[in-house]
């Protein structure tokens, strides 16, 4: 009697553990719909939850290496754009100094050309100070303030830092945002003296306006402003192939995104289709094994052994 008392306690003990076991599947294949994920906590799987750990922080460092291509590429194509301008203020400042070589123009003319240089020099001092997204100078290296200054005669002096900021794009690679002025404005003359083409507009300007031999400063003028055009130049061709490396990083970094997305999604992903199917096929052995239960706890012989 008690050996048969035993069997009958064992065969419900072993009834509600099943089904306990069948429902807690159940749950779990629920929740992975409910939630898309296979994982609930790390000790379903330690290695793939330690490895979706170490994708997920990867993929935080990308969205940072991300917002700094943005940044650059925004601060490289403002400085494209106003290189450009600044190139067609130089080319303007040739037109004027040809006009001014000519041995024909009277004082008056000369005047007249010396006016429109001094503009020419104040559009070129306010695309030297062209500001970026944060009102900070564009040209002036890790200064806040202006890239460029006049000082009491009229003279422009840069003021800013030697270098610009290098952001960060992702395996060790980076790129610096911008160009500081004297990177692309400052040049050696023909006379192997430092100057740069603010300075030299300015010269034309005073030479014309003190009429002092206005022909000669005028050819040594353009020589100049050919020079600080080559090095402008080369200074676009510096902006546009930091603009394409971060385009070819950009392109890096979304291919290692979609190797990442797929991992993830191997890992942790819940699996819709084969879920559903899972669950449809846990739920019906549920049902079964309660029916089952249901109809052999009701035998006779277990009510007479209960």
């Amino acid at each position: 009697m008690t050996t048969i008392s035993t069997s009958t306690g064992a065969f419900f003990d072993k009834s509600r553990t099943d089904m306990k076991a069948l429902r807690g599947q159940a749950e779990s294949l629920q929740s992975q719909l409910s939630t898309t994920q296979k994982l609930s906590r790390s000790s379903d799987n330690p290695v793939a939850a330690s490895r979706l750990r170490a994708l997920s922080r990867q993929e935080t460092l990308s969205q940072i290496d991300t917002a700094n291509a943005n940044r650059a590429n925004a601060y490289l194509t403002l400085a494209d754009g106003a290189m450009s301008d600044i190139a067609d203020t130089i080319i303007r400042a040739q037109e004027l100094a040809t006009r001014a070589a000519s041995s024909t123009l009277t004082a008056e003319q000369r005047g007249a050309v010396a006016t429109e240089l001094d503009q020419v020099h104040a559009a070129l001092f306010g695309l030297a100070n062209t500001r970026d997204s944060n009102g900070h100078a564009l040209f002036g290296g890790e200064s806040t303030g202006d890239a460029y200054k006049l000082d009491a005669a009229g003279n422009a002096a840069y003021v800013g830092t030697a270098s610009s900021e290098d952001l960060p794009l992702g395996e060790g690679q980076s790129v610096t945002r911008s160009m500081t002025g004297p990177q692309f404005l400052t040049f050696t003359d023909r006379n192997g003296n430092q100057s740069d083409v603010m300075a030299t507009v300015k010269a034309l300007s005073d030479a014309l306006k003190a009429g002092t031999t206005p022909t000669v400063g005028a050819n040594d003028a353009l020589a100049s402003l050919q020079t600080g055009l080559d090095t402008l130049t080369t200074g676009q061709t510096v902006v546009g192939t930091r603009l394409a490396w971060i385009e070819l990083t950009g392109e890096r970094r979304i291919d290692r995104g979609e190797l990442r997305s797929a991992e993830q999604t191997d890992l942790g992903a819940t699996d819709i289709a084969s879920t559903m199917a899972r669950l449809q096929e846990t739920l019906t052995v549920l049902e079964a094994s309660q029916a089952g239960f249901a109809k052999l706890s009701s035998l006779s012989l277990f009510n007479q052994l209960r």
